[in-house]
């Protein structure tokens, strides 16, 4: 990795959260208009399951020391694609983002003969002012492969709760109970199988990571037809610092798709964080699902802010 004079690359420590926060701050505000992560996000990327901050992570300092670059690379799961991240100052760093993409690259493919692959896949993020960024991307052999769309509403005017369709409940997940909890992860998985790009996780593995998204539990819901369990939404707490409940995940098993369920489960959400005093709610949403629900998202009144492209690429295992 080539650096201007008097610039140095390192390892990061938890001592340096400070220093790579301020960074983030910088990188996001170019990206999304506003800082999108706090001391505790950086401090849990460093430290996630399947990180090792000693070979998959990197600082750039300037000749004062002060970081202007990081870069890390990640695996939620252990197992399926990875995903790199490279956060710079905009103003001071815009060269060292392709060399410490290179870098982490080169990670990849020690990481795929680690885990005995012939390649990995390998995916990033782009936002729509990060033009360069893009740019970058295309010459090192990335393709965009999906837009999501980030969608919101205010809870300031949420009409109240309408009775859900003949023969549908809601009702809260129950966390103590096994076998709810075993339900509402059958439901998630089988209504998510038939989604470009999932990656099954069994119930155990599921479970072991539920602390990672934030246990709110009274935000999670189960939605009954006829007394059988058809669907679920799962809230995260990622959107508190800006005053946002979030729904992580809404699952509806086939059979029961285009009956209500779904939008009974998202009122049913929007009504538990207007209650605790959330200024508006939000999700997430991939534009290549088959099941096209950018139509019911509209119809309880989320509305698109903004989008953000992927882009992947191969990665063929190297010696490590």
């Amino acid at each position: 990795m080539t650096l201007p004079a008097g610039w140095t690359a390192r390892r990061p420590t938890l001592d340096d959260v400070p220093a790579i926060l301020t960074v983030v701050h910088a990188a996001d505000t170019f990206a999304v208009g506003y800082p999108d992560f706090d001391a505790e996000d950086v401090r849990d990327a460093l430290t996630a399951p399947f990180v090792d901050m000693a070979r998959d992570s990197w600082l750039v300092t300037d000749p004062d020391g002060v970081v202007v670059a990081w870069s890390i690379l990640s695996n939620p799961t252990g197992v399926g694609r990875e995903f790199v991240e490279v956060y710079v100052d905009p103003e001071r760093g815009a060269e060292l983002r392709a060399p410490l993409l290179e870098r982490l690259l080169e990670r990849v493919a020690e990481r795929a003969t680690e885990r005995d692959l012939p390649a990995l896949t390998v995916r990033t993020a782009v936002f729509a002012p990060e033009t360069r960024w893009a740019a970058e991307l295309a010459e090192a052999g990335f393709t965009l492969v999906k837009r999501y769309v980030r969608m919101t509403r205010s809870l300031a005017d949420l009409p109240a709760e309408p009775p859900p369709p003949p023969g549908v409940t809601v009702r809260p997940l129950r966390p103590d109970d096994e076998a709810d909890l075993r339900e509402f992860h059958r439901i998630f998985d089988t209504a998510f199988r038939d989604t470009p790009d999932y990656e099954p996780l069994g119930f155990a593995q599921w479970r072991e990571l539920l602390p990672s998204y934030g246990k709110v539990w009274d935000e999670w819901f189960v939605a009954e037809v006829d007394g059988v369990p058809a669907g679920a939404l799962q809230s995260s707490d990622q959107a508190l610092d800006h005053d946002l409940g979030w729904v992580r995940t809404l699952s509806v098993l086939p059979a029961y798709r285009r009956r209500g369920v779904g939008a009974a489960l998202l009122r049913r959400a929007f009504a538990v964080y207007a209650a605790k005093g959330r200024a508006g709610a939000g999700l997430g949403v991939d534009l290549a699902n088959p099941t096209v629900p950018v139509t019911l998202y509209r119809s309880v009144g989320l509305r698109e802010q903004r989008w953000t492209d992927m882009y992947e690429r191969p990665v063929t295992a190297t010696a490590v």
